[in-house]
């Protein structure tokens, strides 16, 4: 049983995912059927509508809440505190499969702090072709403008079809009366109409995590309109950018003829919302992590071996979207730019293998490997090596140690959906001896992370120039810094987004009042309160897409729950 709605009376809750809060939020305002009471507040405050819900998280893979094991990707760094915490039931593969008639229903379920995990085992015939095939070969290189890395089958997009309603048999043990179903990312764009075809009314949303192309590089994906008709069976689709929004709207009135009225859809499947719900990350306790990581050996070894130089971070998965070879090219056309940071700088690229036997993988990690020796041996001292190059995964606690080291965070994306690793990075820092940020303009975060380095990945030049004017910058004093640290953490939390609050599950309640106006925070904490933040490790660093805690902000007015629509919108189109 999961904690009743926040009331700004009794307290403060932990701060939530912004994206778990705003999709859940409009998806339950959405359905006519949604069993509805009434809830009061304490001392006579408003009554406030509560919807009983049970969510139902879908994904390709779950993962586990282990401290010391390597979290791969921002999906599933978002979702697992989002699960542990709210109580949602996560749904994905188990990572075996079977012959057809030999999968369980679900391999396993356990506990996930107030959630659960439900792993299924995945049909052996399809999966490949789903997974390596379709999923990977030709929505994952469209979705990130590389339609020339399209590889696939009439067989692939067969079993991309055959896994999507395989798991939408799955779902039908969770289909119940208080039910909604929260779908992830590109592996799963059909899942909804398969639900749908199977008779589940309830409640369905869909988040993208990845960029959604412009239409005419969606376009050279086979089977590329089925694919986005049967999309349309969602309740609400959630991009992380409005550009991504528009992009999939500008595709839709190109290719399918259906024009976005308010940001609604009218298809044979009734209306859908399309609507930008940017990813976020709970700053404070990444803050309290990295502090804590802090004494780790591997982080206190890590800072040893530098003997006082900077340290160049960056943490990426192995993909070409990434755009790992022209930020090795940048760093090496720095050293050759500003000859004196030789010795002064090195840069770690951690760089975890994935998708190891999909062909343009392979390439490209022969590729760094090359490139790597290559700027090593032409750069490099018999004491000094200017690029650290590890393809392994570490732990988030271990990553946090690592950001907080680090002098300059490098998040240099080709074309990202959001990246939560420059978030990370930004919540890591010490408050009153930052890094510095150098972010791409192709990232999802860059529309966030305003006072970054902002570069363009493809500006070899461009991208070199500004790595040494991160490496040289610095603040007048500690206090100068903090000072500055802290007002920009109050603004990002200030001037974003919905409060924390909407959903806390199984009940969903939200006062029926308009966000007001936005103004400037003045929960400001002090000279006596940024010390003291500082001693406790950059508890006051903050992030554009994570809102500040009720008992702040939200009692000085700036932040109120959206109200629930007044009618649904999942309706049947004549």
């Amino acid at each position: 049983m999961l904690p009743r709605p926040y009331n700004a009376a009794a307290g403060k809750v932990p701060v939530m995912e912004p994206i778990a809060v705003c999709t859940f939020a409009r998806i339950l305002a959405l359905h006519q059927n949604a069993e509805r009471s009434t809830d009061v507040g304490v001392n006579g405050a408003p009554q406030v509508e509560v919807f009983a819900v049970k969510v139902i998280v879908v994904s390709n893979r779950v993962t586990r809440s282990k401290p010391d094991d390597p979290v791969a990707g921002g999906l599933a760094a978002a979702l697992l505190p989002m699960v542990r915490d709210s109580g949602a039931i996560w749904v994905g593969s188990s990572g075996v499969t079977g012959e057809a008639g030999q999968t369980r229903d679900f391999a396993k379920i356990e506990a996930l702090g107030t959630g659960a995990l439900a792993t299924v085992d995945m049909p052996a015939k399809h999966y490949r072709g789903y997974y390596e095939g379709f999923a990977n070969s030709a929505l994952w290189p469209a979705l990130h403008s590389r339609p020339d890395l399209i590889r696939v089958s009439a067989e692939d997009y067969a079993s991309y079809r055959e896994i999507n309603r395989f798991m939408a048999r799955a779902l039908l043990r969770f289909n119940s009366a208080e039910a909604a179903f929260w779908v992830q990312d590109y592996h799963f764009l059909t899942l909804g109409a398969e639900l749908r075809r199977l008779d589940v009314n309830r409640p369905i949303g869909f988040f993208l995590h990845t960029p959604w192309a412009d239409r005419r590089t969606f376009a050279a994906v086979p089977h590329h309109a089925e694919l986005a008709e049967a999309m349309l069976a969602y309740d609400l689709i959630g991009f992380q950018t409005v550009e991504d929004r528009q992009n999939f709207e500008d595709y839709l009135q190109s290719e399918l003829s259906l024009d976005a009225v308010d940001g609604t859809v009218a298809s044979q499947w009734g209306l859908t919302q399309l609507a930008t719900f940017p990813i976020g990350i709970d700053v404070e306790e990444f803050s309290a992590r990295s502090t804590k990581a802090a004494g780790r050996g591997d982080v206190q070894r890590l800072r040893d071996s530098l003997h006082g130089a900077k340290l160049v971070l960056g943490v990426d998965r192995l993909d070409y979207s990434k755009g790992l070879a022209n930020r090795m090219r940048a760093f090496d056309r720095m050293l050759e730019l500003e000859p004196s940071l030789k010795r002064d700088v090195t840069l770690l690229q951690v760089a975890v293998p994935s998708r190891g036997n999909i062909k343009a993988y392979r390439e490209l990690k022969a590729e760094l490997a090359a490139l790597v020796g290559e700027i090593n041996g032409r750069h490099g001292e018999a004491d000094w090596t200017p690029i650290r190059y590890l393809n392994k995964g570490f732990s988030q606690l271990t990553l946090a140690g690592f950001y907080r080291v680090a002098s300059v965070g490098l998040v240099t994306p080709l074309h990202d959906g959001m990246n939560l690793v420059a978030k990370e990075y930004v919540a890591a820092q010490n408050p009153f001896d930052p890094g510095v940020l150098v972010l791409s303009s192709f990232a999802g975060a860059a529309r966030e992370l305003d006072t970054a380095l902002i570069v363009n990945p493809h500006d070899i030049d461009g991208m070199a120039r500004q790595i040494a004017v991160a490496l040289t910058m610095s603040l007048t004093s500690g206090a100068s810094a903090g000072r500055r640290w802290c007002a920009s953490s109050r603004r990002h939390r200030c001037r974003t987004g919905l409060p924390i609050s909407c959903i806390r599950s199984p009940t969903y309640g939200a006062p029926r009042c308009a966000p007001r106006p936005r103004r400037s925070c003045s929960n400001s904490p002090g000279k006596a309160g940024r010390r003291r933040k500082a001693a406790d490790g950059a508890r006051g660093s903050g992030m554009s897409t994570v809102q500040t805690p009720p008992g702040d902000c939200q009692r000085q007015g700036i932040f109120y729950p959206i109200s629930p629509l007044s009618r649904p919108v999942r309706r049947s189109v004549e």
